[in-house]
């Protein structure tokens, strides 16, 4: 049985897509189904509200911009952005590793 992983309310994914270069929603989506290898995904109405609080927070701005003959709302990831993801990454790993004790498991 396929199971697919939701990833409500996480910056962290969005933050590490957004580090490699500016993308639009869809984009984010998309990006980031592939790279999980189609196990996780982000719905548009998980991905919108948490752009929206990173971009009142200062972790990230947004511009309109042409792609494919569309004006596209673009987003760029900040300093205080950069800030945010090594933090996140930081408790991610802390976390995983923890996980990985209590399993018994070697990560990777």
């Amino acid at each position: 049985m396929e199971h697919k992983q939701s990833l409500e309310h996480s910056s962290l994914p969005l933050l590490s897509l957004l580090r490699d270069q500016d993308r639009y929603g869809y984009e984010m989506i998309s990006e980031l189904e592939r790279r999980s290898d189609h196990t996780f995904q982000m719905k548009e109405g998980t991905l919108y509200p948490v752009l929206k609080k990173l971009e009142a927070g200062g972790c990230v701005t947004s511009y309109p911009a042409e792609a494919n003959g569309r004006t596209r709302k673009y987003y760029r990831i900040t300093q205080r952005g950069l800030v945010q993801l090594a933090q996140e990454t930081a408790a991610w790993e802390r976390y995983a590793h923890g996980i990985h004790s209590v399993l018994g498991t070697t990560p990777g």
